[in-house]
């Protein structure tokens, strides 16, 4: 008979192409993994992965039976949610991968109040500039800012009309000046940050129905977003970023925007999740939740100019 723990083991090998890695992710032994791989391959007489000292792949049949497995595991995770629906309380551990700024400064204390709002729910924070692959990484969601081409995933809007902003510390504007149209960033200080493995330094700006860009420069560099955003602050110069980072800093007078005539580049924060059938409750309560919370950052300096977001 056919246990469902190395059907869960076999799709999570199937993703990641390794016992050890695998292993450390569910806090077992990689003999643990490669027996649980073995048996399912005894019950289905075939053989799932072709293994060499160098490297793991699903074999044909491993590629032809894996749709077949997750359809069997996401038929049990929906009838488990489908109980769960009876019981008001939210239950269960969520998987969360967000990008370190917005992450640290705007959704955890959020989620801190979701979490104690529902003292059952579990949750496991992952914030990092580098985006999660949330077929390959242990993620029941993700919040992501911009364009999403994948169409596999389930991509609800919390903010689709989001953009970035160009702001900047009272003290670097009392120093250096106020630029007046995008051709004056040219002789400014811009903090840059690598995304991804590549320097954000081309900031796009739609104009009309095609756009500009300004290739920047500046004294800072960090591959880390709140770092760039602190510089900011402290008044090393202009940054680029998204309004949901730094409104809060606005409003508080710690920036100001500029050229808020010039409307930024569409950056919408999407919230992710692999596949519609992971959907539990308790991920449905969650982006309500946000998408609430998204929405009340909308408001006065927003308002005051329609081309910010």
């Amino acid at each position: 008979m056919i246990r469902i723990d190395d059907l869960v083991i076999f799709i999570r090998v199937a993703s990641l192409d390794s016992f050890s890695a695998v292993g450390r992710e569910m806090d077992l032994l990689p003999s643990q993994i490669s027996a649980a791989i073995k048996r399912l391959e005894r019950e289905l007489d075939i053989r799932l992965f072709a293994r060499s000292t160098r490297s793991l792949r699903l074999t044909a049949e491993g590629e032809q039976y894996l749709p077949y497995a997750r359809a069997v595991v996401d038929s049990l995770n929906e009838g488990k949610a489908c109980l769960q629906q009876t019981d008001q309380s939210l239950k269960g551990t969520l998987q969360i991968a967000c990008s370190s700024d917005f992450g640290r400064n705007v959704l955890l204390p959020w989620l801190i109040e979701f979490r104690q709002k529902n003292p059952s729910l579990v949750l496991r924070l992952s914030l990092s500039d580098h985006v999660a692959d949330i077929y390959r990484e242990p993620v029941d969601v993700a919040v992501r800012y911009g364009m999403i081409p994948d169409a596999e995933f389930v991509s609800l809007p919390l903010l689709p009309l989001n953009r970035r902003i160009l702001a900047a510390a009272p003290a670097y504007l009392e120093k250096h000046g106020r630029p007046r149209r995008l051709e004056d960033l040219f002789e400014h200080a811009c903090l840059r940050y690598h995304l991804n493995g590549k320097l954000y330094d081309r900031w796009v700006f739609p104009e009309m129905a095609n756009q500009q860009s300004i290739t920047v420069n500046g004294p800072v560099i960090s591959d880390d977003a709140d770092v760039i955003r602190r510089c900011a602050i402290a008044g090393e110069g202009i940054l680029y970023k998204s309004w949901l980072d730094i409104c809060q800093d606005v409003r508080a007078g710690h920036l100001e925007v500029l050229l808020p005539e010039q409307p930024g580049e569409l950056f919408p924060l999407h919230f992710i999740c692999p596949h519609r059938k992971q959907f539990s409750p308790s991920i449905r309560s969650l982006y309500t939740y946000l998408r609430t919370r998204c929405e009340s950052l909308t408001g006065p300096q927003v308002q005051t100019s329609r081309s910010i977001v």
